[in-house]
């Protein structure tokens, strides 16, 4: 993506990202303050915490550095980015599928790919499924689940119709995602795609 963010829209996604590590971070401290008073009953429970929840932080932290840092035309180290989305919600209740055309997309295809995974995440506080697939001209994903719908300040976010300095640490996801279509010469849109279930997709202007 060219051109310089707002601040506004940083400090959101570092907010949005630090509240995404707090977590997994703060039951390690908590694990190793258990180890570290020597309760033997506890200390086998408090490794393995310690153990799952540094897992979890890094697969996190790992997802993020690719969907938030990685810059077109750059190179990237580490896992391709559908083992990185796998790692991200393997310990969530939302099942990630990630087809092989979406797989094959070039890097700054995927991150956007990424960014919408997080998008549809977004929409199932309970659990459900995410499929990243691609289609004729457009990168698609299907979020499943529940009453599963975008809200109307997320699908504001989304197609960047939504002034910054109204954005949240819960729709600056969509906005930022609405400036990585942008920036592949594309725009997002939803629709419905059954009960319980709707489609994000980005598809090129029409002339």
């Amino acid at each position: 993506m060219t051109g310089t963010l707002d601040m506004r829209v940083l400090e959101l996604l570092a907010a949005r990202l630090c509240h995404e590590l707090i977590g997994p971070v703060s039951a390690v401290n908590n694990g190793v303050e258990v180890v570290a008073e020597g309760d033997a009953e506890f200390a086998a429970q408090a490794v393995k915490l310690v153990e799952d929840s540094a897992r979890r932080a890094g697969a996190r932290l790992q997802f993020y550095r690719f969907a938030y840092g990685f810059t077109p035309g750059g190179s990237f180290s580490g896992p391709p980015p559908h083992e990185l989305a796998s790692g991200y919600f393997g310990a969530t209740p939302i099942a990630c599928e990630y087809d092989d055309g979406a797989r094959a997309l070039p890097l700054e295809w995927q991150k956007l790919g990424c960014n919408l995974l997080l998008v549809g995440a977004e929409a199932l506080p309970r659990g459900g499924s995410l499929a990243l697939r691609t289609a004729p001209a457009a990168l698609d994903l299907t979020v499943s689940g529940g009453a599963a719908a975008l809200t109307p300040d997320m699908e504001a976010a989304i197609g960047l119709r939504c002034p910054v300095t109204e954005l949240s640490t819960r729709t600056v996801q969509g906005y930022f995602t609405g400036l990585l279509a942008q920036a592949l010469g594309c725009r997002l849109a939803s629709a419905p795609a059954g009960p319980g279930s709707f489609r994000v997709t980005a598809t090129a202007p029409a002339a």
